[in-house]
């Protein structure tokens, strides 16, 4: 049974933007910097966009440098050190999309967490909104040798569950989800409530189909 061709028999979910509003606590770290160094707080419509990238879009947007620019390294390192004290300071799991789960749950669904976000991160956060007991399966970007958009990741939660890739599903809010996806034989679902990037064009992903609001899930796999 395919994913695509007929009802999937699991879920993959990217964690920060699709399930978790991770938001507030990674633009809070990169003005938690910006305060460091003298500098004043930037406006969170202008980081939120690039919480998807994690520390790269926060560290570019609040000092304008990119991997590779002297003096990178120390500040991703000091952003790291600061977003693991605020970790759970704001975030929670989209209001929107707890009923979701609830209704994959009901229907004895599995589903499971694919994120680039390294595990040492992953694993206090999943527990701490109390994902951890209900997830079939969670996967880091440290879990495989390879992060998305390579394959890898999803496969190796599609294994984890016994499940053949093109058996599941996954959901995501970054090109690089549905790009992982489609290597991994899997159908795609492009997340519009999620944190999309700058200037956006997720009608061009080439997902299997563009979820504007978290129930709408429910309704493509025929859920109540």
């Amino acid at each position: 049974m395919s994913s695509i061709g007929g009802t999937p028999a699991a879920v993959l979910f990217d964690l920060d933007g699709t399930l978790i509003d991770s938001a507030p606590d990674l633009a809070g770290t990169a003005n938690d910097l910006r305060a460091q160094h003298n500098l004043p707080a930037l406006p969170y419509e202008a980081l939120r966009p690039m919480v998807g990238a994690g520390a790269r879009g926060m560290i570019g947007v609040a000092f304008d440098i990119a991997p590779g620019d002297a003096g990178y390294e120390p500040l991703r390192e000091a952003f790291l050190a600061r977003y693991a004290e605020r970790l759970l300071q704001h975030t929670r799991v989209f209001d929107a999309v707890e009923p979701v789960l609830a209704a994959l749950d009901r229907a004895r669904m599995p589903w499971g967490i694919v994120t680039n976000k390294a595990m040492r991160y992953t694993v206090p956060v999943v527990e701490g909104l109390g994902l951890a007991p209900r997830a079939a399966v969670v996967i880091a970007g440290d879990t495989t040798p390879h992060a998305k958009p390579h394959p890898a990741p999803l496969v190796e939660a599609a294994r984890r569950m016994g499940l053949p890739a093109n058996e599941c599903i996954y959901v995501g809010d970054d090109l690089r989800d549905m790009q992982a996806g489609r290597s991994a034989g899997m159908a795609t679902l492009a997340a519009g409530w999620g944190y999309l990037g700058i200037d956006a064009r997720i009608d061009d992903w080439g997902a299997d189909h563009v979820l504007r609001r978290p129930h709408e899930l429910l309704n493509w796999l025929g859920l109540p």
